[in-house]
């Protein structure tokens, strides 16, 4: 654990990078879970292979700074450059691992909106749609989501359900309705880490970070979250993951406060 001060993304990027494992295909998206891939792959998991959506395959992290995940650094050096459609199909194979996906809301069973918020003929809010999100959502063996804690975020139900997590809940929703990946394990925000039942549910408070409370993690959420028996604190970025975020997003572009 590092006493160094650092910020709630670098929290947040040192906590997803722990959910990629040694050997992981793991479906990057952006901001944050570049440098997640990146941190993970230049520690623990020195095999764990990033898919970008773009079309690019990498087993090592871009050399070089990334703003999006079609910058030039990040063709360089590519394990595969190749068609949107060609990366899509190993989702479609079930061969990825770990997906990252960032969404509008979640609700308590995980689900993502991505495409409107408030009324579908009068919406408060469009939003830009699923792109890639449902595809990992629906295919992945596992995913996760990144996003600040607030109410308006951190919903009882969506307004729209364009990435399916656990759809209403009960036991076997997944599969019931033809979703062969295994759904979301985490959602890492701004105040905790989440987690859901072993084979879907409502989710539950796994870990509070540094300096955080559960009643500030209650009073930010729109649901009655319930706590963990063994609710932990978060550990905090190790020297290491603050060196290794700070080496890929040197001016902090991703990660400042």
């Amino acid at each position: 654990m590092s006493e160094a001060p650092y910020t709630e993304q670098e929290l947040m990027v040192a906590v997803a990078s722990r959910e990629i494992r040694d050997g992981d295909l793991v479906f990057v998206g952006m901001r944050l879970p570049i440098l997640a891939y990146a941190v993970a792959r230049n520690s623990h998991a020195p095999t764990a292979r990033g898919l970008f959506e773009v079309g690019l395959m990498r087993d090592q992290p871009a050399t070089e700074f990334l703003g999006t995940m079609g910058d030039p650094p990040n063709v360089a050096g590519a394990l595969w450059a190749t068609r949107m459609s060609n990366v899509m199909a190993l989702l479609a194979q079930g061969l990825v691992d770990l997906g990252f996906i960032g969404g509008a809301e979640v609700d308590r069973f995980g689900n993502l909106n991505t495409s409107y918020v408030g009324d579908p003929a009068r919406p408060k809010v469009k939003l830009p749609g699923s792109g890639g999100g449902a595809d990992i959502a629906i295919l992945s063996r596992r995913w996760v989501t990144l996003m600040r804690h607030e109410r308006r975020r951190l919903v009882k139900d969506v307004s729209f359900i364009t990435s399916p997590g656990f759809g209403d809940g009960s036991p076997g929703w997944r599969g019931r309705h033809g979703l062969l990946g295994g759904g979301p394990a985490a959602i890492i925000t701004t105040l905790c880490v989440l987690r859901f039942p072993l084979g879907g549910g409502e989710a539950y408070v796994a870990s509070v970070h540094p300096g955080r409370t559960f009643a500030e993690v209650r009073s930010e959420t729109a649901w009655d979250i319930r706590a963990a028996d063994d609710m932990s604190e978060t550990p905090a970025p190790t020297d290491a993951e603050l060196a290794s975020i700070r080496r890929f997003d040197p001016g902090g572009f991703w990660t400042r406060g």
